[in-house]
Parts: structure tokens; C-alpha cells; sequence
């Protein structure tokens, strides 16, 4: 016991400890340091080895009283490594206190293991309800996502029709966008057109304008021929003529322009239209998108989930079998200490039995006794009668002899 992989603590150490955490009632109160030290009681000693195994193994002190403490130490001495008993009970000092703090070495850490178990199982505990909480949770989304994905049988036409009319307005939509952009383009044109002809009337106006000063003031300085002035006159009217009809031209394309740019308008209001249910589509495909991912990211958790469950499964599985085998060897244990206690039961029930036949023929060889002290003395009587009767008559001396003789050999 030199070298040791636990500390060897101090007697007081050792009776707070046993007082505390192994001996109840009475036991923990009257349980001192002179119990194993300087010369270890082998009583105390013996009750805090039951209490021991009793809080180890469940083991209750009245199954050691079956056993008999002196013949065991005997057995069990030559499997031991270290010679604990000297003399049969008598025990050392050193080796209690060694032995005694071994023991409490096993039980505090016994104790804190069972405490991380405790916080190891309270936790498994946990992950198992949150782990049945995020099935239910996967289980009802699926259900969700199955419910807003699948059609009902009454609502297919509806939704093949809806289908189908969705696909004809796109393409209509598609149809009216490039009209539109073709008049918008005709538009663009035409307005290029106007703004020509108006820059061309306005020139044309500044020119007339201009003529009219120059004609004043070539009138005031020149007089000029009625013919010539007749024909300029004319040249002048077919001007303003043709400018006039150029402005109706211009005034009969500003109403066709008006009346494209109200049609223009109300195509662009219908477009606005469809540009509505095209952005209530595409916000749709966006949600069912989102469910779709949202679907994924779940499925992705619930087979994360299953992972997990079956790591725990696979734990739980060894633990189960760990304590199977726990419970076996205790099973064996316990069969092993059953048939000891049986042959233990017959042993003393055959012990029973010889002292009852012994006792029977002690009883027999008593009354045999009895009766022989009783011939005895009846033979001693007789012999002293026979002796008297010879002291009186002499001559019958030789036949005294002969009758003593006689009930010698018969009782002998």
C-alpha cells in the first residue's frame, strides 16, 4: 500500500465523512477516531463495511449475520493481495486508515459521477422533449406545405382554366406591348414630323412678316406697275393659301395625334392593368417560392432531427444495454448468494437433524445407564445380604461364593 493513486486523509477527515455520508442515527453519532485508531475496533469497523456495501449494493446487514466472520476472513485471506487481518479479526492500524480512505476516495467519486449522469440524463431529457416538439413542428409543416400545394379535385377545372387564362393574357400582354411600342415609335415620329412642320410655319410666318415690311416699304419707295403688283399680289395669295392649307394639314395631324395619344393612354391604362396582375403573379410565385425554400430549410432540420434521434436512439441503445448487463450480473449475484443461502439453510437443517439423533441416542445410552446402576445396586443389596447370611453360617461360605460368582457373570 506504498504506492497508492488516491490521497490518504487524516482521522478526522475520515469520521466527518462516514458521519456524514454513510452512517445514520445513532451509528453516525457514537462513530469516532478511536473506532480504528490506535487499534482499529473490529465491530465499528465491521458496521461501516455492512453500511458501505448497503449503500453500494443494497446489500441490508442482515444477510452478513448469515455468514460466519471468522471462517470468511480465514477463506478470503489467501485471495487478498495485502494481509489486512493479523490474527483472524485482530486489524492494522495503517491499513484501516488506507483501506477507510480508498472507500471514501470510490464514494466521493461515485458521487460526483452520479451527479454528471444526473445532469447527463436531465439533459437527454430535453433533447428528447425538443426533439418531439420539432417532429410534431416538421409533421404539421408538412402538412401545411401539402395542404397549400395540392389542389382540391373540386378546384382543378377552376385551376386549369386560371392556368390557361393566365398564359393567354401573358401572350396577349406580349402582343399589346410591341403594338404599343410600334405606336409609340409612330408617335415619336409623327411628333418629329410636327415639330418640323411648326418650325416650318413658324419660319414661314417670320418670312411673311418680313415680306409684308419689305412690300410697305417698297410700296412707300417704289411705285410698280398694277400688272406687276397684281401678279405679286396673286403669288402672295397662293402663299398664304398654301400656308393655310399646310396649317389644316398640321391642325388635321394634331387631332389624329390627339386622338392616337387618347388611345395611347387607354392602352397604357390597361397595361398598367396587366402590369398589376403580372406583379400579383409574380408576388405569388414569390410566396410560393418562399415556401419552397422555407419547405427545404424544414425538411433540411427535420432530417438534421433524425440524425440526431438516431444518435440518441444509438445511445440509448447502449445504455440499454449497459444496464442489461448490470442487471444480469446482479441477477447471477443474486442467484449465487440464493444457492449459498440454500446449502447454508441445509447445512444447518442437516446440523438439526445429527443433534437429534445424537440427542435421541444420548437419551437411549442414559436409560441404558439408569438401568444398569439399578441392577448394580440391586446386586450390591444382594451381595450384602448374601454376606451377612455367610457371617452367620459359615459352612454355607462355599456356596455364598459360588451364587456372588454367579451374579457377577450375569451382570457382567
Amino acid at each position: 500500500m506504498t504506492e497508492n493513486t488516491f490521497p490518504v486523509y487524516t482521522a478526522d477527515m475520515i469520521v466527518s465523512f462516514y458521519r456524514t455520508e454513510v452512517l445514520v442515527g445513532q451509528e453516525a453519532k457514537h462513530f469516532t477516531k478511536s473506532d480504528f485508531t490506535p487499534v482499529p475496533k473490529p465491530e465499528a469497523i465491521q458496521t461501516l463495511y455492512m453500511r458501505v456495501l448497503h449503500l453500494l449494493y443494497r446489500c441490508r446487514p442482515e444477510y452478513h449475520s448469515m455468514v460466519s466472520t471468522a471462517s470468511d476472513m480465514e477463506s478470503l485471506k489467501p485471495a487478498c493481495t495485502q494481509k489486512y487481518y493479523v490474527n483472524g479479526t485482530s486489524l492494522e492500524k495503517q491499513k484501516t486508515t488506507t483501506i477507510l480512505s480508498a472507500i471514501m476516495n470510490f464514494l466521493q467519486f461515485r458521487k460526483q459521477r452520479m451527479e454528471i449522469m444526473l445532469e447527463k440524463q436531465a439533459k437527454f431529457r430535453a433533447d428528447m422533449d425538443k426533439l418531439q416538439a420539432y417532429t410534431r413542428g416538421n409533421l404539421e409543416a408538412e402538412k401545411k406545405i401539402e395542404m397549400l400545394t395540392t389542389i382540391p379535385p373540386e378546384q382543378q377545372a377552376e385551376a386549369d382554366e386560371l392556368a390557361a387564362a393566365l398564359s393567354e393574357l401573358q401572350a396577349t400582354t406580349m402582343h399589346e406591348y410591341q403594338e404599343v411600342n410600334a405606336e409609340n415609335d409612330s408617335i415619336a415620329e409623327w411628333k418629329t414630323k410636327i415639330a418640323e412642320k411648326t418650325q416650318k410655319l413658324a419660319q414661314v410666318k417670320v418670312d411673311v412678316s418680313s415680306l409684308k415690311e419689305d412690300i410697305g416699304r417698297l410700296k412707300s419707295q417704289i411705285v410698280e406697275s398694277p400688272e406687276e403688283l397684281k401678279s405679286q399680289m396673286e403669288k402672295m395669295r397662293e402663299n398664304v393659301k398654301n400656308i393655310k392649307n399646310s396649317i389644316e394639314e398640321t391642325d388635321e395631324r394634331v387631332v389624329e395625334m390627339q386622338n392616337m395619344v387618347q388611345g395611347e393612354t387607354h392602352c397604357e391604362a390597361e397595361n398598367q392593368q396587366m402590369y398589376n396582375l403580372l406583379q400579383d403573379l409574380e408576388s405569388s410565385m414569390n410566396n410560393a417560392k418562399q415556401r419552397q425554400e422555407k419547405y427545404q430549410e424544414l425538411m433540411a432540420q427535420y432530417e438534421k432531427k433524425q440524425k440526431e434521434l438516431k444518435n440518441v436512439c444509438i445511445e440509448e441503445g447502449q445504455l440499454k444495454r449497459a444496464q442489461d448487463k448490470k442487471l444480469d450480473k446482479e441477477c447471477k449475484q443474486n442467484i449465487r448468494r440464493q444457492k449459498k443461502r440454500e446449502m447454508k439453510e441445509q447445512h444447518v437443517q442437516d446440523m438439526h437433524q445429527k443433534r437429534e439423533e445424537m440427542a435421541d441416542k444420548i437419551q437411549e445410552i442414559t436409560g441404558e445407564m439408569q438401568q444398569l446402576k439399578a441392577k448394580i445396586k440391586s446386586l450390591r443389596d444382594v451381595c450384602n445380604e448374601e454376606t451377612a447370611i455367610a457371617q452367620v453360617q459359615p459352612q454355607e461360605g462355599a456356596s455364598l461364593h459360588k451364587r456372588i460368582d454367579m451374579h457377577i457373570m450375569e451382570a457382567s
